[in-house]
């Protein structure tokens, strides 16, 4: 071992990655700590959920209908091939409802939530704003983490079933201009193959997403350091380790409703 590296316990990087965990372990143990705890700030909380909201909804309801039309009509030929394009409903609706509509709104949600709530914080936290609501008795843990966790985790639910809807009108229309069905028939059918399981997990899955934007931008951002550059570093931060952990609890809540399901 050199000796400039004596004063690690293992290494720098190795170090500095298991105290990186330690906090992140913390700032989520505090979040749940002071989210039961009084005052609870309900007016942030709802003006948190506008935000995310409004930022969010104009590329969801792109990117939804988009999707629902794209999806459909690379779906349709391959259904063709073996005469089931009476089950293109089915399928469309197996895959917006139980995994594209969740996913798609968490991954758009992570670009634009989550780094806004990086770049904010960590403005916040570098010019010194965070120390001054201390100063003033203010929680500011409780004001400015507590309240956009869990905005997120209201929002993300409800812009992910606004997804679904326009995803599945998306893909109506697309079916509509070929088959000339009803709207009914097309819920219908989308619908016929979907049991409660599914709509259970596309819940969890988005509540999970939410508090997973929610607490990674806010984690980044409130421990932002370096000046203007810690800004920036937070919000790219913040996107690419949610996008990450995204991607791994859909891994894990999909496996975990499988064995339900077969149990």
């Amino acid at each position: 071992m050199k000796i400039s590296d004596k004063k690690y316990l293992l290494s720098k990087k190795l170090d500095g990655f298991f105290i990186s965990m330690t906090k992140a372990y913390r700032f989520v143990i505090q979040y749940f700590k002071q989210a039961l705890k009084p005052p609870f700030h309900f007016s942030e909380v709802i003006n948190q959920c506008f935000e995310i909201g409004l930022r969010a909804l104009p590329l969801i309801t792109l990117t939804g209908f988009i999707i629902g039309i794209v999806f459909t009509k690379q779906s349709r030929p391959s259904l063709e091939d073996f005469g089931a394009t009476s089950w293109l409903p089915s399928l469309i609706g197996i895959a917006i409802v139980k995994a594209m509509g969740p996913l798609v709104t968490a991954l758009i949600c992570a670009g634009k939530v989550g780094s806004g709530i990086g770049a904010e914080l960590g403005s916040m936290k570098v010019t010194e704003q965070i120390d001054a609501m201390e100063v003033s008795a203010i929680n500011p843990f409780k004001y400015l983490v507590v309240t956009r966790v869990t905005a997120a985790m209201i929002t993300i639910p409800i812009l992910s079933f606004y997804c679904i809807v326009v995803g599945l009108l998306g893909s109506f229309l697309n079916v509509h201009s070929e088959e000339a069905s009803s709207f009914h028939t097309f819920i219908t059918n989308s619908f016929s193959s979907i049991h409660f399981i599914d709509f259970f997990t596309s819940v969890i899955k988005s509540i999970v997403f939410g508090f997973t934007i929610g607490i990674v931008g806010t984690y980044k951002g409130f421990y932002a350091t370096q000046g203007t550059r810690g800004v920036g570093k937070a919000a790219n931060q913040a996107v690419v380790v949610a996008m990450f952990l995204i991607f791994m609890e859909e891994m894990l809540i999909v496996q975990i409703a499988n064995w339900i399901r077969y149990l």
